[in-house]
Order: C-alpha cells, then sequence, then structure tokens
C-alpha cells in the first residue's frame, strides 16, 4: 500500500516564511479535496501532517482509508527547531504531544511510550531556521524513522537524510510536503506486502518502509510559491467581498502583485541556499561527529552511545 505521509491543509495555518508570511496560509487546500487529489494520483491511504494540528485530518478520520498525523514544531534551545511528522495519533495524544513541543527527550520519550511512529522532517533544510550541529544529532536514534524522500527538498538533502538514517538504524519514508494540491503524491511511502490500512501502519511501525517519487527542484518551488501567492490572493479577495478580510489586508497584498515577475529570483535565491546551508552542515557533521567513518556506523554510533 502506498501513502503521502507528508501533506498540509487550510490548517496548518499562518504561513511563517518570509514574503509568504505577508500572503496568510501555509496552505488553502481543503482536507476533503487533499484526501481525493490523493486517491486520484494512485495513493491507498491518505494522512494530513498540519502544523501542530489535527483539525483537518479528524474530518478525514471517518473515512476507512484515512488515519490521523500531525507535523510537530519542538522547539529547541535559542528559537531553533526541528519538524517530526506523528502518525496515527489519537487526540488525548495529540494534547500530550503539544505539551511536550518545548521538551524534545520528553516528547521522544512519549513518543517511543506510546508506540507511535515518527519521523524527523527535511533534516538539512534552511527552511526551519538556524541550526547547530547538535539538532542534527538529537534526533538520530531518538526516533524510528526518517523523511529520506520529501518532495519539495532537492535529492542531495534526501540522499544525505538517507545516509545518516542508515548509519543509526532509522528507516527512511517518503512524503511530498505538498502545500498545494498540485504536488500531492509526489513522494511518498510504500510498505510492502501491506493490504489493509492495519498493517500499513504496523508496517510503519516497524520500518518495513519503501520512500518512493521524486525529490524537489527549482522548478517545484517556483510553481508551489506561485500557487500559494495566487490562492492568498484569492481568499483575502473573497473575505473582502464577504466583509471578513480588511482593506489594509487586501491592499498589502495587492502591492505584492507588481513583484510577481521577481518570483523566479526569489525562489532562486531560496532553492540556492538550501543547497549551500545543507552542503555545510552535512560536510561540518561529518567532520565534528564521524571524521573518520562518514556518515557510517561507526562514527555515528559511538556519538550516540555517549549522547546516551
Amino acid at each position: 500500500m502506498r501513502c503521502d505521509l507528508h501533506v498540509h491543509s487550510w490548517y496548518s495555518g499562518k504561513a511563517d516564511l518570509p514574503l509568504l508570511e505577508h500572503l496568510g496560509r501555509e496552505c488553502y487546500s481543503d482536507p476533503l479535496e487533499v484526501y481525493e487529489r490523493a486517491l486520484a494520483c494512485g495513493m491507498d491511504l491518505v494522512t494530513l501532517t498540519d502544523h501542530d494540528s489535527i483539525e483537518g485530518a479528524l474530518r478525514l478520520a471517518p473515512l476507512p482509508n484515512a488515519f490521523v498525523s500531525e507535523e510537530v514544531t519542538v522547539r529547541l534551545d535559542g528559537g531553533r527547531q526541528l519538524h517530526v511528522n506523528v502518525f496515527d495519533l489519537d487526540e488525548r495524544q495529540h494534547l500530550a504531544i503539544q505539551r511536550r513541543r518545548d521538551d524534545p527527550e520528553s516528547l521522544f520519550a512519549f513518543l517511543a511510550e506510546e508506540e507511535l511512529p515518527a519521523s524527523v522532517n527535511h533534516l538539512f533544510s534552511a527552511l526551519t531556521g538556524e541550526r547547530c550541529l547538535d539538532d542534527f544529532r538529537l534526533p538520530l536514534g531518538r526516533l524510528p524513522l526518517i523523511e529520506a524522500l520529501n518532495g519539495a527538498m532537492p535529492a542531495r538533502h534526501n540522499e544525505r537524510a538517507l545516509a545518516l538514517g542508515r548509519a543509526v538504524g532509522m528507516a527512511g519514508v517518503g512524503g511530498s510536503d505538498a502545500h498545494s494540491l498540485a504536488h500531492v503524491a509526489r513522494a511518498y511511502t510504500r510498505v510492502p506486502g501491506a493490504r489493509t490500512k492495519a498493517q500499513f501502519l504496523e508496517g510503519l511501525r516497524c520500518g518495513l518502509t519503501l520512500p518512493l517519487g521524486r525529490a524537489g527542484s527549482y522548478a517545484r518551488l517556483t510553481s508551489e510559491v506561485a500557487r500559494i501567492f495566487v490562492a492568498g490572493f484569492a481568499d483575502t479577495a473573497r473575505g473582502f467581498l464577504s466583509g471578513e478580510a480588511s482593506v489594509p489586508r487586501l491592499a498589502a497584498i495587492a502591492l505584492l502583485l507588481p513583484l510577481l515577475p521577481l518570483l523566479p529570483l526569489f525562489t532562486l535565491a531560496v532553492h540556492t541556499h538550501e543547497l549551500v546551508f545543507a552542503a555545510h552542515q552535512y560536510r561540518a557533521f561529518q567532520r565534528t561527529f564521524a571524521p573518520q567513518a562518514g556518515p557510517g556506523r561507526a562514527g555515528l554510533g559511538a556519538v550516540l552511545e555517549e549522547a546516551a
């Protein structure tokens, strides 16, 4: 069975990235539209991983081929972040997870105790903000899964995450990280032999996973940002006509319209920064934690034993 394990909807909330933060939301996709799109693209199961929210996923929960998930923003010292997807949880577990977002050790212990499958996402991305080297080491070996194929991230990001995950026995999963309907199911996870939702989820817990699909690219990034921009403008215009959006907000977005021709330059800068950031951080991680073995078992294994 196949499932896109990283998908967003309207319930991911307000955007917090440069430029997009002025448009409104991370995503404008309705959960049911995501559901229909995923099935149309060949997925057998559907889940949503909205930021620190299960509202959208709960709308799909009554459907037989859906399950509840979320993307947890783990807050570290100095305002830094890790993003962790947690799969097949209920409302009680969601509330307990949200209470532990500021304490990664407590959060990881809770996930293990509850036997919840969880993956650290886009480990080498700059989009989640500044990092220190210990941030990369923190989830390795403590979570069972690592996102080894993110459909929004460049291929080299995914290759590095997969290498580190394999070095410490973390199974790789895949997801599109779609913030628009067009990119749903671009990347996904397959559990060989699974014929039911229960078997898929058990395979996820056991790490019997294959990440499949396509990595991200400059073209994908540009397309996604453009779609979010257009959706944000249309949503604000509708809100203004119905009296739900303010004049200043509509004016602010209208002022951004002349900048649309510059969008490819903006996304080129973001994409280039992603590549440079990931390469620098990965080399620094290797030099510090695995100077002789590279991303191999001996170097990282010793580090994790010392940290434990």
